[in-house]
């Protein structure tokens, strides 16, 4: 299963920018939806595409890695 680090990765930036960062700005930034930003983040098993993870590498300035991990259970 695929495990998305997002919450890791916007606790990351707002530490670095040391401001909140609210989902409608990445929405805005990056073009995902509010909504499937938060089934990525709350939804097990989200089945996300690559266009929309390199949208969020992008705005997070990483690598894919640091945006998803594969669980194994």
């Amino acid at each position: 299963m695929i495990r998305f680090l997002l919450k890791e990765r916007i606790a990351d930036k707002e530490f670095s920018e040391k401001r909140r960062i609210p989902m409608d700005e990445i929405s805005k930034a990056t073009g995902i939806s509010r909504q499937t930003l938060s089934r990525m983040i709350n939804t097990h098993g989200y089945n996300a595409t690559t266009d929309n993870l390199d949208k969020l590498c992008e705005f997070f300035d990483c690598e894919l890695k640091d945006i998803a991990v594969r669980v194994v259970s």
